[in-house]
């Protein structure tokens, strides 16, 4: 019995076992089934559209999971439905992450190879230009957490971008280094942004002008010269830029920073007369190469102005052949293939014209540059000032009411806009774009000047961020306000230059083929100038090797004219930004030094006002 009853707990048993196991493997197996059904798998497929930059394509292909998937791109203008992403920039790393229904994710990165010359350039420079700009636009103040940078609305919920970033604003310290520059030398200096206004009419009439200074050119003429290099595009694409990204009240914050900019190169300039060299021929060198290695050195500071002095040098050249010359010629070609289609695929004939006017010019030195720019420079106010201040007096019913909307938007500005920090980052950014004021560039024209009086130069070089930001920006900021482009639905799809001639040319349209030839005309002044202040930098750098001063000059035009075709003739992308960044980054070196030296220029300066009212300082007219 007892032997019975064991064998049938063991068949009992086994039947239990063998159908726990069956239970285990159908289980098994279901998980395995499962699992093979939610191993999320995708494919990417690239492409590249064209041979022109940033046309780069994307498709992601699913495999498995469960639907309906969120694509979560590192491009952050591709919506988190989309599985395609498009204007992808050839050679740079993107990722893509889909993460299905059932919260299983993947991800991938990927690159668009790049093919052209056009976008193995930019390729190059795209992880130079990150680089700089995590120094140059770094945001100190986000990363010590001294405020939160993420963009909320009005209801306090956070705004993203359409990959589902959350929108945030940043206050780039190079921004905060000018204006901190700006607000030091307009007190240190005794508001001489104000006080000497009237003095520097004055000085341009000619009324102190002594033929026998030692120098180059005029006040005037080294004004215009000046002007022609930050009166240009900064103040047509710039402005309108501003006011997309911050609304009318960028316009506020741009005045303020054209009115305190002009302290700042009031000092800069007063130096870059103060320590020049004239050779025994008269042929003047100067600017922040020459005031941070001299001026440094008589402070015991040799070692420290020598190295600034050598990297602004360099950053001068960069700048020159890059934001002083291939984005000129670039964006001349542009608006003008714009307007005439057919020749579109001739931007080297293009260039190759221009480069033979340009040297024509640039040849003949600083003083056949003077006497182009002191031509061109009152045309060009005339022909852009005077149709905006057509559209102004057409509009100057509404002048209360565009006031009233920049005031405002300054002040008590959209939560989309980053809040009034915002606006003001915005407006003080793109003023500094456009005078350039404490970047230092504008002291190397000035050096020139026919005058004995280094104070005297910086009173007349107050003058260009006043026309330069306060008159010309503003203009073009109250033509975008009359004319109703600051509103989103009216701005949309357009950028820059296009966004302002959209403006005009809602008013007159034939506007669109002036402004092509005021473009031309500010981007051919643009480069004579700046063509100069890179011979500057390039003669400081490699004079000491080269001691024929022809060669060298004929060597560095030679580099310069090439880059003006080359800049016509590509699309330049991360080429661009890193001019920008190299322009930006000279007020670094310049900053500093000028603040280093801002005692001995208030010092001249009172020595001079008190010399000019005891007449000691005569008029020649």
């Amino acid at each position: 019995m007892i032997k019975l009853s064991f064998s049938i707990l063991l068949v009992f048993s086994s039947i239990i076992l063998n159908a726990q196991n069956l239970t285990d493997s159908i289980t098994q197996k279901e998980k395995i089934a499962k699992t093979k059904k939610n191993n999320l798998n995708i494919d990417i497929k690239l492409s590249n559209l064209t041979l022109e930059i940033q046309d780069g394509f994307a498709k992601v292909i699913v495999k498995n999971g469960k639907k309906p998937y969120t694509y979560k791109w590192s491009n952050r203008n591709t919506d988190l439905k989309s599985n395609t992403s498009s204007s992808l920039a050839e050679g740079s790393e993107y990722q893509v992450t889909v993460t299905d229904s059932d919260n299983n994710s993947i991800t991938k990165s990927f690159t668009v190879p790049a093919e052209s010359a056009d976008e193995k350039i930019n390729a190059f420079f795209a992880p130079i230009v990150n680089i700089m700009s995590k120094i140059v636009l770094a945001d100190i103040f986000a990363e010590l957490n001294l405020y939160d940078p993420t963009i909320h609305d009005d209801n306090g919920n956070i705004i993203h971008f359409p990959n589902g970033d959350p929108r945030a604003m940043s206050i780039p310290f190079v921004v905060v280094w000018l204006v901190i520059g700006a607000i030091f030398f307009t007190v240190k200096m005794g508001f001489v942004n104000f006080r000497g206004f009237k003095h520097s009419i004055q000085l341009i009439k000619g009324k102190y002008d002594n033929p026998n200074d030692k120098g180059e050119v005029s006040h005037f003429q080294a004004l215009a010269t000046a002007l022609s290099a930050t009166v240009g595009l900064g103040n047509i694409a710039g402005v309108a830029i501003a006011i997309t990204v911050g609304g009318p009240g960028a316009t506020f914050w741009m005045v303020i920073a054209g009115l305190l900019g002009m302290s700042s190169k009031f000092t800069e300039v007063t130096l870059g007369v103060k320590y020049r060299n004239i050779d025994k021929e008269g042929v003047v060198s100067g600017g922040p190469m020459f005031y941070l290695e001299k001026g440094l050195k008589k402070r015991n500071l040799g070692v420290l102005g020598k190295v600034l002095a050598v990297i602004f040098a360099i950053l001068v050249i960069g700048g020159s052949l890059g934001g002083g010359n291939m984005f000129q010629s670039n964006q001349a070609f542009a608006q003008l293939s714009s307007n005439i289609p057919l020749i579109k695929p001739y931007g080297a004939y293009f260039g190759i014209i221009l480069a033979f006017l340009v040297g024509i010019v640039i040849i003949g030195g600083i003083k056949s540059i003077a006497k182009v720019t002191e031509k061109i420079v009152p045309f060009m106010a005339i022909l852009y000032v005077g149709t905006a201040l057509v559209i102004i007096i057409m509009n100057i019913h509404r002048t209360h009411e565009a006031f009233l909307l920049i005031f405002n938007g300054a002040f008590a500005p959209d939560a989309i806009k980053g809040g009034i920090i915002g606006v003001l980052i915005i407006g003080f950014q793109r003023a500094s774009f456009s005078n350039e004021a404490g970047v230092g560039s504008a002291s190397i024209a000035h050096s020139a000047v026919k005058t004995d009086e280094p104070i005297s130069e910086g009173i007349v070089a107050l003058l260009e961020p006043f026309i330069d930001t306060v008159v010309i920006c503003t203009m073009t900021a109250l033509v975008i306000i009359f004319t109703g482009f600051y509103e989103a639905d009216m701005a949309a799809g357009l950028n820059g230059a296009e966004l302002t001639s959209k403006a005009f040319e809602s008013v007159f349209s034939w506007f669109p083929y002036l402004l092509t030839f005021a473009i031309f005309l500010f981007a051919f002044s643009t480069m004579i100038s700046w063509s100069y202040y890179g011979l500057n930098g390039f003669k400081f750098l490699f004079g000491r090797f080269i001691k024929n001063k022809k060669t060298i000059a004929n060597i560095y035009f030679a580099i310069f004219l090439i880059f003006i075709i080359i800049g016509s003739s590509s699309s330049l992308g991360a080429v661009l930004d890193f001019s920008d960044m190299a322009i930006l980054s000279m007020a670094f070196p310049n900053i500093l030094g000028l603040l280093i030296l801002s005692g001995e220029v208030r010092k001249d300066m009172k020595s001079y006002f008190k010399r000019i009212k005891s007449g000691e300082i005569i008029k020649f007219k």
